[in-house]
């Protein structure tokens, strides 16, 4: 089936460069040193140019739930709030307990816009599905008896591990998608990560699937055909923001600052380099980041499906995340400095401190949703279009 969507319409459609959040680690950037509210307070002023929502990973790891809260006090600001799930169940009760102790001293109803129970960890093989949607279930009940029914509560998993265990827990699905991380050349990337997007919309069945990460870096070592660049990861932020905005799918985007003090631990040095924005805190990229005046979503997925369900399927054995033996033909490839439009077109081909293993909106909370930004002609042209 051919895509057909109005340069017109498409244009028509076009938003402000806005995001519909980040994630964010408070520790400061070069260092890691926990963090205080005026730090928080500091970050927030640089980020509220771009969002009004922020994803962190832990509420206990630093404290770092407290400060958060505290700098968002009075503001629009929102955050999803994150309990660290590994192998070790203290870990997560500790954050549990630290939620609900933050619950009882901050407006949750005003700041708080999801509540995300482990971050990956069925990917890790530290948890099975089934224990983490007991956690997502038990923090559903902790937060009911508080009067928070309303804040949704949900996991976070790569696109492979989200089964339909984890998906009837949960409030909506947060899915993350990363084609760098499986390998992919640039040119592929917006078909990969909306391939998985619409395979986890078909095993949800109608409950709502968010992209809780995804992203580019701009430096650091190739995985496979994956290349880091400064345009490489304009090129993805484009597409995807572009056509996630007019397929109304709301996402956290990975990340807010380029973050120094992370170790360099995986199968690709990328790790310190997927920040929107540098770690002196100026942005990488010109104003307005990205704009949507010109995009034109991919029609690959549609003419080719078959064939290309075939390629992925065999490209992404790894489940989209690096091995730790790491890639075959990793090099440097990095650039400076912000990138403009000429730039891009020249070079179109070319968390928590436990980290990253590889590198909300529900019914009930419309907190965080881009979809007003969306115009309604635009939406019609694209319903029409039957994208899934």
């Amino acid at each position: 089936m051919k895509l057909s969507v109005s340069i017109a319409a498409l244009a028509a459609a076009a938003s402000a460069a806005t995001f519909n959040g980040f994630s964010y680690n408070p520790k400061e950037l070069t260092t890691g040193k926990c963090p205080t509210v005026d730090t928080v307070k500091s970050d927030l002023k640089v980020l509220s140019q771009y969002t009004n929502q922020v994803r962190i990973y832990s509420v206990k790891d630093c404290n770092q739930g407290e400060p958060v809260l505290r700098a968002m006090e009075g503001t629009d600001w929102k955050v999803q709030l994150g309990l660290w799930v590994s192998e070790y169940e203290e870990v997560y009760e500790n954050d549990r307990d630290e939620l609900l102790r933050l619950a009882g001293e901050f407006d949750f109803k005003k700041q708080v816009s999801a509540i995300i129970v482990g971050n990956e960890a069925i990917y890790r093989k530290e948890q099975t599905s089934a224990q983490v949607a007991a956690k997502v279930k038990e923090v559903k009940a902790a937060l009911a008896k508080l009067g928070l029914s309303s804040i949704p509560v949900t996991a976070s998993e790569t696109w492979p591990y989200y089964d339909k265990t984890l998906i009837d827990a949960v409030d909506y699905v947060n899915v993350h998608a990363f084609p760098f991380w499986e390998g992919f050349k640039i040119e592929d990337a917006q078909d990969t990560v909306f391939g998985h997007i619409y395979d986890i919309q078909k095993l949800a069945d109608g409950k709502k699937v968010v992209v809780g990460e995804t992203g580019w870096p701009d430096a650091g070592g190739n995985y496979d055909d994956a290349v880091p660049s400064l345009a490489n990861e304009h090129r993805y932020m484009k597409e995807f923001i572009c056509r996630a905005n007019l397929e109304k799918i709301d996402y956290i985007w990975f990340s807010a600052f380029d973050e120094a003090w992370k170790p360099v631990t995986n199968a690709s040095d990328v790790e310190t380099h997927w920040g929107v924005i540098k770690g002196d805190k100026s942005p990488k990229f010109t104003s307005p980041m990205y704009d949507c005046k010109d995009f034109v979503p991919s029609t690959k997925l549609f003419e080719t499906e078959s064939e290309s369900e075939s390629d992925e399927e065999s490209k992404s054995s790894t489940s989209g995340r690096p091995s730790s033996s790491g890639s075959s033909n990793k090099h440097s490839s990095s650039e400076e400095g912000t990138i403009d439009e000429d730039v891009e077109e020249a070079n179109e081909s070319g968390s928590s401190s436990q980290g990253k293993s590889s590198h909300s909106d529900s019914s009930s909370s419309g907190a965080w949703s881009l979809t007003s930004s969306i115009i309604p002609a635009a939406a019609a042209v694209l319903a029409a279009a039957a994208f899934y």
